[in-house]
């Protein structure tokens, strides 16, 4: 049996809750999530970290759901819709305002062609890369398990080594790190007939309530520091990362479809 697998990637959706930085009105939210400065950033780093490695996957069957809000300016959806125009596996779902949780585990219960039937979850964000044989490796941890995902209503599967990376008109700039239950290399298997989806859980509290297998080779993923982080919005330590060299420039490309050109052009303007 091929599982199905569903992603979820929420872009600048103006969620209740759901975010680090509050505010007290939903208009007070979708004026920060709007504001001109901060979609542009958002949208360089969707062009250039997020979308190169979905493309790019060993394994194309699955599907990439990014929710975004009904409020969005068309001018906004429409590059959207650009940028993603030839991602067969992007499809873009707009949401009012509502409770987070609530909303996106509505959209990947949906999602789920037989809800009989066990799949696979995952969750992007749109400043962040996983490798290319993300889903190639997901399904094959999948299988490993067996024994596991049969006894439990849901598994995680955790990649714990990756990277942080600042990128900008000069490229890019890293560091290596160890994390496990980063949202940006990991994947859930959802027994049949159960509504639990992956956006049940905060991330890094997953092991609480399933079991969690944990790779720790080979790196994969990459999480962007940037200036509109939420979780980097209060006081956080600062990771210290180094301009890229050619071999982890070559690596960024092979493993993660981030080409430091392509980096280059498109925070040119920055």
């Amino acid at each position: 049996m091929t599982l199905q697998v569903i992603g979820l990637c929420r872009f600048s959706y103006p969620a209740i809750g759901g975010f680090q930085v509050e505010h007290e009105t939903i208009e007070e939210r979708v004026a920060y999530l709007y504001d001109h400065a901060r979609l542009e950033e958002r949208f360089r780093l969707m062009e250039a970290i997020a979308l190169p490695c979905i493309k790019a996957q060993t394994d194309q069957d699955f599907e990439l759901i990014v929710v975004i809000g009904d409020q969005l300016p068309k001018k906004h959806r429409d590059r959207l819709n650009d940028i993603t125009a030839n991602i067969p596996q992007v499809r873009i779902v707009e949401e009012p305002p509502r409770p987070q949780r609530e909303v996106m585990k509505e959209i990947l219960n949906k999602a789920r062609k037989n809800p009989s039937e066990p799949c696979l979850q995952f969750r992007h964000d749109d400043d962040d890369a996983f490798a290319v044989d993300f889903i190639e490796r997901l399904r094959a941890a999948s299988d490993d398990a067996k024994s596991l995902t049969a006894k439990h209503k849901a598994v995680n599967f955790d990649w714990n080594k990756g990277h942080v990376a600042e990128f900008g008109s000069k490229g890019i700039a890293s560091t290596d790190i160890f994390r496990q239950l980063y949202p940006a290399a990991m994947g859930m298997q959802i027994r049949g007939n159960s509504p639990l989806t992956i956006m049940n859980f905060a991330h890094e509290k997953i092991a609480r309530f399933m079991p969690v297998v944990s790779y720790a080779d080979p790196p994969m993923f990459v999480r962007s520091h940037n200036g509109s982080n939420d979780s980097r919005q209060k006081q956080v330590k600062a990771v210290p990362v180094k301009p890229a060299t050619f071999e982890q420039a070559e690596m960024y490309r092979d493993r993660f479809a981030i080409d430091i050109d392509h980096v280059q052009r498109v925070f040119g303007g920055s």
